[in-house]
């Protein structure tokens, strides 16, 4: 019998045998094969729009037709529906765009094993599927599936998407620093700037904020890879130059030459240091937002010629603002941690050094290069550290459950030299006191005490001496900076406490108690007294009280002076640091501004 030849005409109504051979041999419904045109025409919209379950034939839940089903010989096979039998068949040509067209872009929105060729999980036809009178239209071969699958994987993806780092920053070179406890690198080996070339990254690299991020995709995307570094995609290449322009910027303020000589450490007449604070004044040139959020550490580098201020924000970003720069160009911010900074430090021997505390990790920054490698992490959530040296080779760091742990950057590893339990509930600064380096304070809970760190066991530690008197939780304690006489608290129940430590008894009672609003609430970091390292018995804080202002006490318990700017200064600064040498004074506040008075 003549079969039917397909063409605009009704196909011939088969005879009654032939209708019982299709339905015996061919697993689809005799009246699949009457569709309807649009059913199977190829300009229908309807055929894309079929489920893969319909008309792919890569579908993996489809099982492969048997021989008997896709032979050519059977001569009910060429009356079966076209998109079933042959990929050269206009009906393949009708498959939905997500499982065969790459240029439709819901592609990269399909899942991968329904739009990927290169998906294992896809079993490939059957040879006996795909044989074709006549010239198959091409499909992408897994190749292709893979190197676009990879383009979409390494497209940068938005800055407020990226996840924060974990790892240690890329170094200058491109590559991860080696992991471990080792000094950061030498400046030596750092990249240099052409001849000619001015410090500073591109302006393509600055956020909205204004600040300029050493992780951020801000340069332009017609960057050459640099030489040896081909192999990099264009993200890595964009950071990378990135990294190499604030590296250039930083080795500008030759640090390494502005080593400051050792502070006075005379304490000037109550008289003369108010004069001093009175001639410090802020204006608008000297306020810069320097982290992305609420500042919750700050530190000052000691250098006498250059005012460089490093601020950690509660993202775990850390920022760098040359003062002295006085343009634009100053502010420089990094993201070494993934969450809050808790505690900044500038390295006693070494100026280009900044040491930094996370909640689960340590680092030591090199600021002429941003690297800043691991040196300690903890499963246990840090909240403090001091140096127990002058080398600061040796650290003291706190945990927020109250233990402590000696930290020592020369051994090898990430893990404490030692782990104590000290007794308290919870730790939340320690300081090292400035003479005898084997005694440290710890504050917590209502708990203040002075430990000796050579007496330090896992477990039933006993204190020196307990400053006695707080009823609540203790936000900071603080040896005073040059003799370590005095020791001032910070506690929630709205006191400011000092006390005399210079024979420690078991129980010290408070020298002066101060009523001071401490409730700073949940959106702002808590006060944290400071003393200035200029004057052994006066310190600031921080001021719930309008018009904003830092606060200056004397040891006595008497309010010195009030730093305050009605036009400048409209906010509560939590967070101050003190020149160690020179009239400066900078607060830091909950939208990561910080404010230099000088």
């Amino acid at each position: 019998m003549a079969l039917s030849q397909p063409g605009p005409r009704e196909p011939e109504e088969p005879s009654a045998h032939t209708r019982q051979q299709l339905q015996e041999s061919s697993p689809v419904d005799p009246a699949e094969s009457r569709s309807s045109p649009q059913e199977s025409s190829p300009a229908d919209p309807a055929e894309s729009r079929s489920s893969p379950q319909e008309s792919s034939p890569a579908d993996p839940a489809e099982p492969p037709s048997p021989p008997q089903e896709s032979s050519p010989a059977d001569p009910a096979e060429s009356r079966s529906p076209p998109q079933e039998s042959s990929p050269a068949d206009p009906a393949e040509s009708r498959s939905s765009p997500q499982e065969s067209s790459p240029a439709d872009p819901a592609e990269s929105r399909s899942p991968p094993q329904e739009s990927s060729p290169a998906d294992p999980a896809e079993p490939p036809s059957p040879p006996q599927e795909s044989p074709s009178p006549g010239p198959a239209e091409p499909r992408p071969s897994a190749a292709a599936g893979l190197c676009r699958q990879l383009r979409v994987l390494l497209t940068p993806l938005p800055a407020a998407a990226w996840p924060r780092p974990q790892k240690r920053l890329l170094s200058p070179a491109g590559t991860l620093a080696p992991a471990g406890k080792r000094p950061c690198p030498e400046p030596e080996s750092g990249p240099r700037a052409p001849s000619g070339s001015p410090p500073g990254p591109s302006s393509a690299a600055r956020g909205q904020d204004g600040l300029w991020d050493a992780d951020s995709d801000g340069s332009d995307g017609g960057d050459a890879a640099p030489e040896g570094h081909s192999h990099l995609s264009a993200y890595e290449r964009k950071r990378l130059k990135n990294i190499t322009e604030n590296a250039k910027f930083f080795a500008a303020l030759k640090l390494h030459e502005l080593k400051a000589e050792d502070a006075d450490k005379g304490t000037p007449d109550i008289k003369r240091y108010q004069e001093s604070l009175s001639s410090m004044v802020l204006s608008e040139e000297n306020i810069r937002k320097v982290v992305k959020a609420r500042v919750c550490s700050m530190a000052i580098h000691p250098s006498e010629s250059t005012i460089l201020v490093a601020a950690g924000d509660k993202w775990g970003h850390i920022g760098l603002w040359n003062v002295s720069c006085g343009t634009e160009d100053g502010a420089h911010i990094f993201s070494p941690h993934s969450f809050p900074v808790h505690c900044l430090h500038f390295s006693p021997c070494n100026p280009a050094h900044l040491l930094s505390l996370g909640n689960d990790t340590l680092r030591c920054g090199d600021v002429t290069k941003a690297v800043f490698d691991e040196i300690c992490r903890s499963e246990d959530s840090f909240s403090c550290f001091d140096f127990l040296e002058e080398n600061a080779s040796t650290a003291i760091v706190s945990h927020w459950n109250g233990d402590v742990a000696v930290v020592d950057r020369r051994t090898p590893g990430l893990s404490s030299e030692l782990s104590a339990d000290i007794g308290f509930t919870r730790a939340r600064t320690v300081h090292v006191h400035p003479l005898n380096k084997h005694q440290f304070l710890a504050a917590g809970s209502v708990d203040v005490c002075v430990f000796d760190v050579r007496c330090l066991k896992a477990k039933g530690n006993k204190p020196l001496s307990s400053l006695t008197g707080h009823t609540k939780s203790v936000a900071s304690a603080y040896f005073s900076p040059v003799t370590g006489s005095r020791v001032v608290t910070v506690c929630a129940d709205d006191k400011l406490r000092v006390y005399n430590t210079t024979s420690l008894s078991p129980s010290v009672r408070p020298l002066s108690s101060i009523r001071h609003n401490n409730n700073t609430g949940r959106w702002l970091t808590r006060f944290r007294a400071i003393w200035d390292p200029k004057q052994e018995h006066c310190f600031l804080v921080g001021s719930m009280a309008q018009p904003r202002q830092i606060q200056v006490f004397q040891d006595t318990g008497n309010l010195l002076h009030s730093f305050c700017n009605v036009d400048c200064l409209s906010s509560v600064c939590s967070i101050n640091v003190v020149h160690p040498s020179q009239n400066i004074l900078v607060g830091g506040n909950s939208s990561g501004r910080l404010h230099v008075f000088k």
